[in-house]
């Protein structure tokens, strides 16, 4: 009975470390050129372009944004999506992605071998205010 409450209690402290640990992180930068500070927005309202060129009018940069996340535990949606909130955070109503960079095939083998994880993938965006459209 002793040995069978410790090997779930053993499961149970290896899953909840390894959920702490497979979180996405995404840190914002505000940067100074801004012309104001705006109200959060919902992240669901937050758009993603893959480009300056795609953005649909004026707009202004609010923030550098770096996301880093385990390669076992999350995807590139999951980062972005995080990026998303943060931005919105900001008072950013887009952002514009830069690149998310995959570690290689081998280096997720290796850590995922030496460690019981995967390796981190890192993204990076630029979080943006478009301005509405001035009406004529």
């Amino acid at each position: 009975m002793k040995k069978a409450l410790c090997l779930v209690f053993g499961l149970g402290l290896v899953l909840g470390l390894s959920l702490i640990v497979s979180c996405r992180t995404t840190k914002a930068v505000r940067l100074g050129t801004a012309t104001a500070v705006r109200p959060p927005i919902p992240w669901n309202k937050v758009a993603v372009f893959r480009t300056a060129d795609q953005v649909p009018g004026k707009y202004e940069e609010v923030g550098l944004l770096q996301s880093t996340g385990d390669t076992m535990w999350t995807s590139e949606a999951g980062m972005w999506k995080s990026m998303q909130k943060k931005a919105g955070a900001l008072g950013a109503n887009a952002i514009i992605l830069d690149a998310i960079s995959e570690p290689k095939a081998g280096t997720k083998v290796l850590a995922a071998a030496l460690f019981g994880m995967g390796a981190e993938r890192k993204g990076k965006a630029i979080a943006i205010y478009i301005f509405p459209a001035e009406n004529k």
